[in-house]
């Protein structure tokens, strides 16, 4: 596929499969004038983390990376009515943003943010919750850690659960293969993923590429 190819086919997918309702679009245009670093999933991922939420028998979920919510209610909206989200974030600014659109969106009962730097937090939030209690974990967060945070958090998904990280293949700054920290950690955690006997596990050509693991049993 060439680039004239791909960028048809994004925006195909993105004019299609991106519908977004008024609030997810509001938190877009406020995130921005805010200065929310402009990193959070495209619409047509957040439907896709939507449809992959409601696969699994969404009771809890966990979020490592919240920004400025957005995926956060994409997930939430996937899960039962009585389901409830853990989110993750180490910024406070972007927490307080975040917790305003929860409340706004009608969410707020059902979401939780925990604040401070993920690998700190995780460590109280595995004692608090055992194996197999978690029915989707979503991974967004700085990419050097992530073969850690998939250590940490592969006990938590409950059999059938998800586990899925966002930007497999790299970010708007590093690529796979450029020999950047980045991309080293997350080869890592794929390679790691690939070969883990308890998961079926893909990468998934979508974005910035989304590793899509499924707990057997």
């Amino acid at each position: 596929m060439d680039r004239r190819r791909w960028d048809v086919a994004t925006a195909y997918i993105g004019s299609v499969f991106g519908a977004e309702d008024a609030v997810l679009q509001e938190l877009r245009r406020e995130a921005a004038e805010a200065g929310i670093p402009d990193w959070a999933v495209g619409a047509d991922l957040g439907r896709l983390l939507m449809v992959l939420a409601k696969t699994t028998p969404g009771r809890r979920a966990l979020e490592i990376g919240t920004l400025g919510g957005y995926s956060t209610i994409w997930i939430a909206l996937g899960m039962r009515s009585d389901g409830r989200v853990t989110t993750i974030e180490y910024d406070d600014r972007h927490a307080d943003f975040a917790e305003r659109q929860f409340a706004r969106a009608g969410l707020a009962d059902r979401i939780a943010v925990l604040r401070g730097r993920a690998l700190d937090v995780l460590s109280g939030f595995v004692a608090a919750n055992p194996p197999g209690s978690i029915d989707l974990v979503f991974i967004d967060a700085d990419k050097t850690s992530y073969p850690e945070y998939y250590r940490i958090t592969r006990d938590l998904v409950s059999p059938g659960g998800l586990l899925l990280v966002d930007n497999i293949l790299g970010t708007g700054s590093t690529w796979m293969g450029d020999g950047s920290p980045e991309s080293a950690a997350t080869d890592a955690m794929n390679r790691m993923a690939a070969a883990d006997p308890d998961f079926d596990t893909a990468g998934v050509f979508v974005r910035q590429g989304l590793l899509v693991a499924r707990r057997k049993g």
